[in-house]
């Protein structure tokens, strides 16, 4: 691609993961509002606001150029910021092409617009960080009507979206959920009796659901507010009625190993040898540790070999994008053995990562005993099995591998009148699949490679501080 032209509305998308608004973020950040109190204390550059306000001011250009492709961008004020009717998050869009209805989710606004589930929109956070453009037109092109999910919207599917689904008109269309939320919905409230588990008996606070595929969402519930400082929420009624959420997160989870994996010099081998056994690499790789490990456990093949796995910096608890991956412990050789030990070590980066996180909501007052993991990651047997290993938790693998689609079907089941509550729709819909305890026995190897975690972080800003110094 070369040059892509301006000004055409169908490219006005802004993914989540576009880390752009660095110097928006950072001021709105400098501000210290008090809505900043709900975000983890300091707002993420994948909310809106600050993409909002880099898509305000004046243009700023640049040039992104790879080895087979150069795209140039700017800020598209006068396309996209002076004509734009709406500022829709995904869900919220797709709810408007599905019914006519321009109502948010509360879901939406509240995790990623810093709209207030008790109090609303806050206008002196939009006049001082100058975007007060909203408050003038009464948040008409952000949000002024709100719904919980899954409510029943307008009269239900148009007679177009209907043509284009293949699905009768004025069916029932339900209030949204973003998606990783909606996998948290399809999990955390499945019936765990006769299971061995901890959470059994327990409150449903007690689980922390994680969806991970591209990036990975952590989300604990409570009944009373609880702030965690780099985690997000505390927000109301954001994923369970009734019910306050924080969420963690970690911005490149299955990303990151694809990046690793498909990087290495062994690569080409490693997709012909797969392909050969009709199996994806993953699986392929998976065996093959099997068969290095010889008598060892396989997470111990990493003995000499560590990860930092923030390559598009710190979602939580460090809330800090400006970190960058680590790698410690490699050597000369680049074969197939080579590969799958640095993709086991990615893998243990990401689960150590998890256990960063939960250290930092329990220390905040959650009490969690039991992951609940859904998305694509959750299909990978190692990567499950590091995540009970490494936080000492047993994992719960939702009967239904697309557990974001249970959490939609909940939201429409409410709609539609077939249950009268989300947490009556949850408790009948979500079903237990499979159940990964961890091995105690390896516990004293797992804490050793987590100081060498907690070294990595420390060192890499160590490591920064010298560089800026005079």
């Amino acid at each position: 691609m070369d040059n892509l032209p301006m000004g055409e509305s169908h490219r006005n998308i802004i993914m989540w993961l576009d880390h752009r608004a660095v110097s928006q973020v950072h001021r709105i950040n400098e501000t210290k509002h008090r809505v900043l109190q709900c975000v983890g204390g300091v707002m993420s550059v994948e909310m809106q606001a600050p993409k909002l306000l880099w898509l305000k001011e004046p243009l700023g250009k640049g040039i992104i150029e790879t080895r087979t492709w150069r795209v140039t961008w700017m800020n598209l004020r006068e396309t996209c910021w002076d004509k734009a009717g709406h500022f829709f998050d995904l869900p919220d869009f797709l709810s408007w092409k599905a019914t006519g209805v321009t109502a948010r989710s509360l879901c939406s606004l509240v995790c990623k617009w810093t709209y207030s589930a008790e109090k609303g929109w806050d206008d002196s956070f939009w006049k001082m960080v100058g975007l007060e453009d909203f408050v003038a037109d009464n948040y008409s092109k952000i949000g002024n009507q709100v719904l919980p999910p899954g409510a029943s919207l307008g009269n239900g599917l148009t007679p177009e979206a209907a043509k284009d689904l293949g699905l009768p008109a004025g069916i029932a269309v339900a209030a949204s959920l973003i998606d990783a939320h909606a996998g948290g919905l399809g999990v955390i409230g499945a019936d765990v009796r006769g299971y061995g588990l901890a959470c059994e008996g327990q409150p449903v606070t007690s689980r922390l659901a994680v969806i991970c595929g591209t990036s990975s969402c952590h989300m604990g519930i409570s009944k009373d507010p609880i702030f965690v400082p780099g985690v997000w929420g505390p927000y109301f009624s954001a994923m369970v009625p009734g019910f306050w959420l924080n969420e963690g997160g970690q911005s490149v989870t299955g990303k990151l190993i694809d990046h690793m994996v498909q990087g290495h010099a062994a690569f080409p081998e490693l997709q012909a040898k797969a392909t050969a056994r009709c199996q994806s690499v993953y699986a392929y790789l998976n065996s093959h540790l099997d068969l290095i490990k010889k008598a060892r456990p396989v997470g111990f093949l990493t003995v000499d070999l560590h990860v930092w796995p923030d390559f598009h910096g710190n979602r939580s608890p460090l809330a800090d994008l400006t970190l960058k991956g680590m790698v410690t412990g490699l050597k000369l050789s680049q074969d197939l053995d080579d590969l799958a030990i640095l993709y086991l070590a990615t893998v243990q980066a990401i689960a150590f990562g998890t256990r960063l996180i939960v250290e930092a909501m329990e220390a905040a007052g959650h009490s969690l005993s039991t992951l609940f993991l859904c998305g694509g990651l959750s299909k990978n047997p190692l990567f499950v099995q590091m995540h009970a290993d490494i936080t000492g938790m047993p994992v719960v693998l939702s009967q239904e591998a697309e557990s974001v689609l249970v959490g939609a079907a909940v939201l429409g089941a409410c709609a539609s009148g077939d249950f009268t509550s989300v947490q009556e729709a949850m408790a009948r819909m979500s079903k237990v699949g499979k159940v990964v305890f961890p091995r105690l026995e390896d516990k004293r190897y797992y804490d050793k490679k987590y100081q060498v975690f907690l070294k990595l972080v420390e060192h890499q800003k160590e490591y920064a501080a010298i560089m800026k110094g005079d």
